[in-house]
Parts: structure tokens; sequence; C-alpha cells
């Protein structure tokens, strides 16, 4: 488990304690023992499958971001990661098993649908910022078994970040990345504008 100060870093990095941060945070926890900590700016790189909560934890405790190019997004919606090591191309997807998170919990559901439609009562987000504290002190001190199903597997390496030269678009005037440039009657038009002349 993460000392206290590394955690509270990451709590500080997300914005607050959650189940899905803690999830990451122990997934983190595996690739940092399995693969070990990334030791140039990709020599490790994390293929996530979300775009929720844990993904913050892995950045924050791994280092593989999507800036540097190190963290690809895949979004099929699942609590699984898979970290690998350029230097021999060891790799392991960890995903989360059913019920990681303990059993749903009615009040916890309720509090937080309240707090997602705004009519949250300054009692009831107390009472579900201290029901996420400790089911996420539950997940911080699980077993990793309990948690998630840890696989080697042979993956195709993924390749280094690359750079791209920007292209003015010609309807915004803004800087795009040239891969992302349509054409459209030979004009050159970033992604939003392209779909808003062809609606």
């Amino acid at each position: 488990m993460i000392d206290e100060e590394t955690l509270t870093g990451a709590v500080h990095f997300h914005g607050h304690l959650c189940p899905g941060l803690a999830l990451g945070i122990r997934a983190a926890e595996i690739a940092l023992e399995v693969i070990g900590p990334h030791a140039v700016d990709e020599e490790v790189v994390a293929i996530v499958e979300t775009d929720m909560c844990g993904v913050d934890g892995i950045q924050f405790l791994t280092g593989c971001t999507f800036g540097k190019g190190n963290m690809i997004h895949r979004d099929y919606g699942k609590n699984a990661y898979t970290f690998v090591r350029r230097s021999d191309g060891r790799a392991i997807r960890i995903s989360g098993r059913a019920r990681a998170a303990g059993p749903p919990d009615p009040e916890q559901e309720d509090l937080g649908a309240k707090l997602g439609d705004g009519t949250a009562t300054p009692d009831e987000r107390q009472r579900l910022a201290t029901a996420h504290e400790r089911r996420s002190r539950r997940i911080l001190e699980a077993p990793i078994e309990e948690l998630y199903d840890v696989e080697l597997v042979d993956i195709e390496m993924p390749r280094l970040a690359r750079n791209f030269t920007s292209v003015q678009c010609a309807s915004c005037d803004e800087p795009t990345m040239e891969t992302r440039i349509r054409l459209l009657d030979g004009a050159p038009l970033c992604p939003p504008c392209f779909e808003r002349a062809v609606c």
C-alpha cells in the first residue's frame, strides 16, 4: 500500500478521494512492482481502457501521461490497464474483478444521483464524501487479488510519440495537427470546422 504522503499527493492531483481513484492507485502499484518505474520519458507505456478517475492515480504514480505520449486511451469503458516496458517488451494487463469496489450501496447511489442533478443538500454531500472515503479506504487496504486479475500479455509495442507539423485551418485559422486536418474542396479544415461544413 502506498504511504499517506503519496496518497495525499494523488488526492490533491485528482481533487478528491473516491473509489475510482483508489482503484487506479492499486493498479499503478501493481505496474510499479511488476514493470517498474519509468526510467526515461517513454520507457513504460500505459494503455488505459477508461477515462474515469482511476487514470489520474495511474498518471500520478507511474508518470505515464497523455502529454508525453506514453499513455494511450482505448475507450472501452473498462477498469482495465495494460503496461508495457519498452526495454524488453514485458507487458501485463490488469483487469478489474466484478464488484472490486464492493457491493452496490443504494444510499450512496441515491446520494450520487442527487449530487449529479444538483439537488443534494450540504448534509447529503458530506454523507456521500464520508461514504466515498470509507469505500476508498477499503479498496486501498484490500488484497490485490480481490480487486484485479493480472496476467502477462504479448502486445505489439506502441510506437513512440511523434511530433507533427501544424496546418492552419482555412475556416477558424487555428493551427491544427496535420494528421487531423480534413480537406473540403481543397481547403484544409480542422475537425470541428469540417463537421460544421458538412452538416
